[in-house]
């Protein structure tokens, strides 16, 4: 028997779509149902390796968490990485399949759709309960027509839609209604009630607008969503996760300074090192400089490697780095970072751009060439230090080089990653690595911190537990699963 569905959209972006779903996923969960998670199309460089071999969101992978199931490329069939201002690499259930600009992607819209549907029923057919996010903003009409992502995929699927605003920016009644107001009548018709989420203060005072949006809209209150302060240590969806401004630790031990380049992707590695009492992580962005008292500087992944090695070098972060060496410290590359530490970076197929190739920052000794050919697979192993970790790939490109001859690790019986002869920088091809609490210890004791008691991946777990129970106690689940179907 097919799953009963129901699908969350937003008035725009960043309103608590992809964190409502992973809390509803949790506590429908709890109650005994299972659930699956879906979002028709992501746009995001910060993804997850599945079981069978592809790549979603992480929004999907947190949610395929929270809902106690193993990932699948088919809970995000469509997954956008944006590469340039203008385009991005489409990956369809799972797989690269090319490159388009934003003007072509409206194009291969109608040719996605029957292979979102697909992945949809695939999945429906093995759950009691589907929760559908959608993208973006439900009031984008002028993409409305080939739309997969929001009201083209509802009505197409046959799934109700709960809308869902946010009251921490602002407006919150004039967008949900004006929501209303723009969208054609028959889309308008999908939408059977409405969520109002991070609010703060006295709920009373705003239960006055919640009857003035129902009124507006003719949707039914599913609830009111007070701020849940603890999102903050789930993995972010995309950039706008890292915007926040850098807050100084007093008491820590271990100072982490990140550059942060345009096309930033998998910078989840991050949030177990933000975890730790005794890290002091500063990300650092243009304009600003790297600060001289850091125990490492450390270069995370991109998705347009060549472009923000270019923008690495604009802002002058290669001159802070090259002075950070000079006085003893260490640098640590992954995956494009690790590219990045080479003396040189080729792209002959054009992937990133015009073919050709660029000097690197030659850190390491080491050359990378940029192919068609994409890794994606968890692995285990050890580090150069004997310590055991765990983590997954997730690149293009081959890295030798003299400096290979001292790997990071070794992985499947296969080395990875590069050192320098004394051993200060450090490169290597995996993500995850931080959110191993085995190398997060040992890295902390390298960089003069005390090894970590922290279980990273059990704090996750309970922060999501908490969450269903703030679902719990202020939506009306029971109403939202009577709209379901």
């Amino acid at each position: 028997m097919a799953a009963r569905a129901l699908m969350f959209q937003g008035t725009g972006s960043d309103v608590g779509k992809s964190l409502v779903v992973a809390g509803l996923a949790r506590a429908f969960t709890l109650r005994g149902l299972k659930v699956l998670p879906f979002k028709p199309q992501n746009m995001s460089n910060n993804a997850a390796v599945t079981a069978d071999g592809g790549e979603i969101g992480r929004a999907q992978a947190l949610q395929a968490r929270a809902a106690k199931v193993p990932l699948s490329v088919h809970m995000n069939p469509v997954l956008l990485k944006p590469q340039s201002e203008v385009g991005a690499q489409v990956v369809v259930q799972g797989k690269v399949e090319g490159n388009a600009k934003a003007a072509e992607y409206q194009g291969l819209k109608p040719k996605l759709m029957p292979r979102v549907l697909e992945s949809f029923e695939r999945l429906r057919n093995q759950a009691d309960l589907m929760l559908v996010e959608g993208a973006g903003s439900a009031s984008e009409i002028n993409l409305r027509q080939n739309d997969i992502a929001n009201m083209g995929f509802a009505r197409a699927a046959g799934v109700p839609v709960v809308l869902i605003g946010d009251i921490d920016r602002g407006g919150v009644i004039a967008s949900l209604a004006g929501t209303k107001l723009v969208l054609a009548p028959e889309d308008a018709a999908m939408i059977c009630g409405f969520i109002v989420n991070r609010f703060r203060g006295d709920p009373t005072l705003f239960a006055e607008g919640m009857r003035m949006i129902a009124e507006l809209t003719s949707w039914k209150s599913m609830g009111l969503l007070p701020h849940f302060a603890d999102a903050a240590r789930l993995p972010a969806e995309d950039a706008l996760g890292i915007a926040g401004s850098h807050a100084c630790n007093p008491g820590a031990k271990v100072r982490i300074a990140v550059p942060i380049l345009p096309h930033i992707s998998n910078f989840d590695d991050l949030d177990p090192l933000e975890a730790e009492p005794e890290v002091e992580l500063v990300r650092v962005r243009p304009g600003q400089v790297i600060p001289g008292d850091c125990d490492l500087v450390l270069l995370v992944g991109s998705k347009a490697t060549i472009s923000d090695l270019q923008a690495l070098k604009a802002a002058g972060f290669d001159t802070d780095i090259a002075a950070h060496v000079r006085r003893g410290g260490r640098v640590l590359g992954l995956c494009g970072g690790y590219q990045m530490l080479g003396r040189q970076i080729s792209d002959p197929e054009g992937m990133e751009g015009p073919p050709g190739s660029v000097s690197g920052l030659g850190l390491l000794d080491v050359e990378t060439v940029l192919s068609a050919e994409k890794r994606l697979e968890a692995v285990s192993g050890t580090s150069f230090d004997g310590v055991s970790l765990a983590g997954y790939e997730m690149h293009v490109g081959r890295t030798i080089g003299p400096d290979c001859a001292q790997p990071f690790s070794v992985v499947g019986g296969n080395t990875d990653g590069a050192r320098s002869g004394d051993g200060r920088i450090c490169g290597t091809y995996l993500h995850g690595l931080f959110a191993d609490d085995r190398q997060r210890s040992a890295w902390l004791e390298r960089l003069g911190g005390v090894a970590s008691d922290l279980d990273y991946e059990a704090g996750v777990d309970e922060v999501l537990d908490r969450l269903a129970a703030h679902m719990e106690k202020h939506l009306d689940l029971d109403g939202l699963l009577r709209f379901a179907r």
